[in-house]
């Protein structure tokens, strides 16, 4: 029997209150681009995270909520858009002829997440996951083009499976409003004080940026 989506979304919720006590702030430099998946995302509002939030406690929340949508919409097509759905069919047969897919199979907390890390400057990478599934990719022959007539088709079609994830999406929301105390209670517990050391941290390092033990150029 097919959850529904209230079910779903309280089991994606109670997913990420089990993975945020492991959460850890990152030790890297941050990345200059904003998330597309997370940046000024309604599901995020809704959840109560603000840019306050930091990233990774973000992400694997709206990983986890983009999935229920995503499987609600992959239902609704293959119900009702067959051209959407054969066109489907035919990237995902292609996207099989891969024998590299390094951005499949991961985790909600790291789904969606750049592959590479930013290059430092000067440094080029002598390679980099994303170039080499490129490469893999380019290797393989790209579907037939589709007439006029066909790519007005699916455009039409596409235009519903939006508006059909457009209408889950405020649907999953209005849902996730029910679990906000919950959400911000687990930040508050696991999130925040992580945050309050590493601003701690910081301050005393800004305080004293020399190192006590060493005498500095005065000495000499």
């Amino acid at each position: 029997m097919e959850r529904s989506l209230e079910t779903q979304v309280g089991q994606a919720v109670d997913a990420w209150l089990a993975w945020l006590p492991r959460w850890e702030p990152a030790n890297h430099r941050g990345r200059i681009a904003p998330c597309r998946r997370c940046f000024g995302s309604p599901v995020l509002s809704a959840a109560g995270l603000g840019s306050d939030v930091p990233h990774g406690v973000q992400h694997g929340l709206s990983t986890r909520v983009k999935t229920i949508v995503d499987h609600a919409v992959a239902e609704y097509t293959s119900r009702n858009l067959p051209m959407l759905q054969t066109e489907l069919d035919q990237q995902a047969a292609r996207n099989r002829r891969r024998s590299y897919r390094p951005a499949e199979g991961l985790e909600p907390e790291f789904e969606g997440m750049p592959l590479d890390p930013e290059p430092e400057p000067g440094a080029p990478f002598l390679f980099t996951l994303t170039g080499l599934a490129a490469e893999e990719d380019a290797a393989i022959p790209a579907l037939p083009p589709l007439s006029d007539a066909a790519k007005a088709a699916l455009r039409q079609e596409v235009g519903l499976a939006d508006d059909y994830a457009n209408m889950i999406g405020r649907e999953v929301c209005a849902l996730l409003l029910h679990h906000r105390l919950r959400i911000q209670a687990a930040v508050a517990e696991y999130v925040e004080p992580q945050v309050a050391a590493m601003l701690d941290d910081l301050s005393r390092s800004l305080d004293a940026p020399f190192d006590p033990r060493d005498p500095g150029p005065l000495a000499s």
